[in-house]
């Protein structure tokens, strides 16, 4: 976890604008060399050849779950969230593959959690428009599992980084994975938390899973509720000295999601996510394991909070049901007034196509300091000005 100690709404604006800024890169850890393990590797041949051959109905269903201990001071409550974790693929439209997430309780109803209560959709390319290659880090041992009722030719990869106060991470992959496609043929992964984080974990098994059928098809469905891939979304940064605004586009290539983001020219970047060569590869089923933490660490979120005004927030012709939080600091004999402004319903009918990364977070920051007289003087602030799908013929 990162402290800081500004006040949250404050901290959490500047880290908004440091984030535009350009070399901000994410440290991954490498996966083994050869020299580290006599076995055999996976082969992306092989995954690129299952996502060419995927057909409508081709299903996998993990049991998921996620805990959350007290924060170390003692803050906070203990929290749990378990269930079934759900992809089918729903359209095959070459290069696209329409893939179903849905995140439900073991009877298959809707969770609690608002970041996991909707189902989501991602396109995904079943080519890809660059060499796309993120080793699974850790050391790896084979092995013969049994899982979803057969036995797999496996690697486990662990990572042990709790020496560092880092985290303990289990991932257990299929060889080839064949029927296993959508998540690179992953059988279990596990993740448990360790030195000064807030102590817990997550853990996916492989259930089943289950082939569609030769010959099935289906439209492409409509992009209301997009996981990412296929949407974009605009956020207006007022802060600092060169006020602008900042695209964020996504894809996903072969189970892969690509995330870009970079300052724009609103009157003439008329065409979205066109160039996703720069864009750091995630593996979806890494994007999936962190989603069950994150609906814990929001658990208690702005949205759940009083009290707040109710209002509108809008946005082109979208008309946003949404509440807004208003806090006070003195800093140093400086008195900050910060407000921010949050979908009442992340999941509101006029969100319809905004990214889910998008869906919690405000809507609209700003943060104003409190001059003689008693009069606000606007500090900056942030706020999103347009979404959309990028995809031909897709609404």
């Amino acid at each position: 976890m990162r402290h800081s100690s500004l006040p949250l709404p404050l901290a959490a604006l500047l880290g908004a604008a440091l984030s535009f800024l350009p070399g901000c890169e994410s440290t991954k850890s490498r996966g083994p060399s050869p020299s580290d393990t006599q076995v055999q590797q996976p082969s992306p041949v092989q995954d690129a050849d299952a996502w060419k051959r995927a057909r409508v109905g081709d299903r996998l269903t993990y049991t998921f779950s996620a805990s959350q201990g007290s924060e170390p001071r003692g803050g906070g409550t203990a929290r749990t969230v378990s269930g079934l974790l759900t992809l089918e693929v729903v359209a095959v439209q070459q290069p696209w593959v329409w893939v179903r997430v849905a995140f439900t309780d073991e009877a298959g109803k809707p969770l609690s959690q608002p970041r996991l209560a909707q189902d989501l959709l991602l396109p995904v390319r079943a080519d890809t428009t660059r060499p796309l290659d993120v080793p699974h880090g850790g050391e790896a041992t084979a092995e013969l599992p049994s899982s979803a009722g057969r036995t797999w030719e496996a690697l486990r990869y662990v990572s042990d980084q709790r020496p560092v106060d880092g985290p303990l991470r289990t991932r257990v992959y299929a060889n080839t994975p064949g029927p296993l496609y959508l998540t690179h043929g992953l059988l279990e992964a596990s993740t448990e938390a360790a030195g000064f984080h807030v102590p817990g974990g997550s853990r996916l098994t492989l259930r089943e899973f289950r082939e569609g059928s030769d010959g099935a098809n289906a439209p492409a469905p409509s992009l209301d509720r997009p996981l990412g891939p296929g949407a974009y979304y605009e956020r207006r940064v007022d802060v600092g000295t060169a006020p602008g605004v900042q695209r964020v586009c996504f894809a996903a290539e072969r189970g892969y999601l690509l995330r870009t983001e970079g300052p724009i020219n609103p009157h003439t970047d008329e065409a979205p996510c066109t160039d996703f060569s720069e864009a750091e590869p995630e593996p979806l089923e890494e994007v999936l394991m962190s989603l069950p933490w994150e609906a814990l660490a929001s658990a208690n979120g702005p949205s759940a909070a009083a009290p707040g005004t109710r209002g509108t927030f809008t946005v082109q012709d979208r008309a946003v049901p949404a509440l807004t939080l208003q806090s006070r600091e003195d800093v140093e004999g400086t008195q900050r007034v910060f407000a921010e402004t949050y979908a009442a319903d992340p999941w509101a009918p006029a969100l319809a196509g905004l990214p889910h990364e998008a869906r919690f977070q405000p809507l609209s920051s700003t943060t104003e300091r409190v001059v003689a007289g008693g009069k606000l003087e606007s500090e900056g602030g942030t706020r999103i000005v347009r979404w959309g799908t990028w995809l031909a013929g897709v609404k």
